[in-house]
């Protein structure tokens, strides 16, 4: 199978592609040949798929990307903008999930969703673990929490020492303010030399914890136990990601435990016309 493909029944010759490659590899002499790629630049294709998905006849396929594996915009699927404003505005950062954990089924499809979050020069090198189970997460904030007592203990008068002051005295009484009451817990990750690694990974789970609000799922950036994290390498040891990796941001995942009637306010954004 040649590295472009083109159907010269379906092609029209308009030179959409070529003017779409975000690399320029795709060629087209003129309004009588088709578009190809010479076999010296097949090497620079990011497997993006824009030419697949932008020529209007169905025409092409690039390697690692068959027009057979990219179906069709729906347009009745299609969000109108008070859908999407609804839909973004939704979103609530879960502290409190029902007690019974994601089902595997349902967190492979969300992360099967995420992987369509772009990523730079496509690198689409994202790894996912997932750790279950309360008691593995309950370990996770307890040494969350001795992180914090430290702070405290060597650095009384600090900003970081107040805030975490209320967190402790509610854990000696048994309430879990680090992972709340979730029961599964997601760390994307991502090579070390990927250097827009922390980017990709950021766009992930947002994507991810979008595409979690219609199957009733709730997410919660866990903050503090970044904190742990960056801080204290022994407490990511354990955890077993993926050696080499780099990762941004642990993730809490479940059902929550109630529903949402109304959309909050947020203050009005700051913007700078120039």
């Amino acid at each position: 199978m040649a590295f472009l493909t083109i159907d010269e029944n379906k092609c029209k010759q308009d030179g959409i592609c070529a003017a779409e490659c975000p690399r320029r590899i795709i060629t087209q002499e003129d309004d009588a040949s088709y578009p190809q790629v010479a076999e010296a630049d097949e090497a620079y294709c990011m497997v993006c798929g824009h030419c697949v998905a932008v020529c209007p006849h169905g025409a092409l396929s690039v390697t690692g990307v068959d027009i057979e594996d990219c179906p069709e915009i729906e347009k009745n699927l299609v969000l109108s903008w008070d859908q999407t404003e609804q839909f973004l505005r939704s979103r609530r950062s879960i502290r409190l999930f029902k007690d019974k954990a994601i089902d595997r089924e349902t967190l492979e499809k969300l992360i099967e969703t995420a992987r369509y979050a772009p990523t730079a020069s496509n690198a689409q090198n994202l790894h996912w673990t997932v750790i279950e189970g309360r008691d593995k997460l309950e370990l996770l904030s307890q040494e969350t929490i001795n992180w914090m007592e430290r702070i405290i203990e060597t650095q009384p008068d600090s900003p970081a020492a107040d805030y975490f002051r209320p967190v402790v005295a509610r854990w000696a009484t048994g309430y879990d303010g680090i992972l709340r009451t979730a029961q599964t817990l997601i760390v994307p990750s991502a090579p070390k030399e990927n250097a827009n690694g922390l980017v990709d990974l950021s766009i992930a789970l947002a994507y991810l914890e979008l595409a979690a609000l219609p199957l009733g799922v709730g997410t919660c950036w866990a903050g503090l136990l970044r904190g742990a994290m960056l801080a204290t390498p022994e407490l990511v040891e354990p955890m077993g990601l993926p050696e080499g990796h780099t990762w941004f941001y642990p993730m809490m995942i479940g059902y929550p435990k109630f529903k949402y009637h109304r959309l909050p306010e947020r203050k009005a954004p700051a913007i700078h016309w120039k």
